[in-house]
């Protein structure tokens, strides 16, 4: 089989090459292929064969960023505004949170608590310190409880 340039790749060519690599929403794979100057109706096309052939899928996809999120220590908020950026729909997100939280056994609480505990080795003895943890947290994506429950852990 002949290796074919870039200049004579098809969208579906491109398409395969970015997703050996790794996940990528449909809404990704629209974007770099329009960078490619390819025309909407065959981006559209591709994408939807790729999808029929379960070569790409939103809800895998999701699935994936979740864990691999939550295993960097990041919080709920942060995931979901990550995953509404690239182009993923709220059910396919509820969805792929839900599996993960099942499967994973997720404890958001005590995920905040471990994060905050291999950054920070106290919880601050001045208030100025104390914020300075609850800013690395929110940064994180966590919400004030889980924020509030790490900081009483330490």
């Amino acid at each position: 089989m002949a290796f074919t340039s870039q200049r004579d790749a098809s969208p579906r060519d491109i398409a395969i090459g970015l997703l050996a690599r790794r996940e990528y929403s449909r809404a990704e794979l629209a974007q770099r292929l329009k960078k490619k100057a390819f025309d909407e109706a065959a981006i559209d096309d591709c994408l939807d064969t790729l999808i029929e052939q379960g070569l790409q899928s939103d809800a895998r996809f999701a699935a994936v960023f979740v864990r691999s999120r939550m295993l960097r220590g990041q919080g709920v908020i942060r995931i979901k505004g990550e995953l509404r950026q690239r182009g993923v729909d709220q059910d396919t997100l509820s969805a792929a949170f839900e599996a993960v939280e099942e499967s994973e056994n997720v404890d958001w609480f005590e995920l905040a608590r471990e994060t905050l505990a291999r950054r920070f080795d106290s919880p601050g003895e001045t208030p100025k310190e104390r914020a300075r943890r609850e800013r690395f947290l929110v940064n994180r994506g966590f919400d004030f409880e889980q924020i509030r429950y790490a900081l009483s852990c330490l």
